[in-house]
């Protein structure tokens, strides 16, 4: 049987699997309870970790995405000619 080519090597998985997980912690950051009072005004929605921290992750979890998905093949063939 011939040997199925894949688009991906095995460090391009791992690249963005580590990606997607930064980009849920962002996601997770940004979430936070609602406004409790009726028609009230809940003054931690303009709070540092959902404005900056969290936005922030998420943008860098993206740009590790995009590294993962255009990581050279060559880099998963030499991970894998020096085991």
């Amino acid at each position: 049987m011939d040997k199925k080519i894949f688009a991906f090597g095995k460090l391009n998985f791992i690249i963005c699997g580590i990606a997607v997980f930064i980009i849920i912690v962002g996601f997770i950051l940004m979430a936070g309870k609602g406004s409790s009072i009726e028609g009230g005004f809940e003054p931690d929605i303009f709070s540092t970790r959902r404005i900056v921290v969290a936005p922030v992750t998420c943008f860098i979890g993206f740009v590790i995405m995009i590294g993962g998905i255009l990581a050279p093949e060559s880099w998963s063939k030499k991970k894998e000619e020096s085991k």
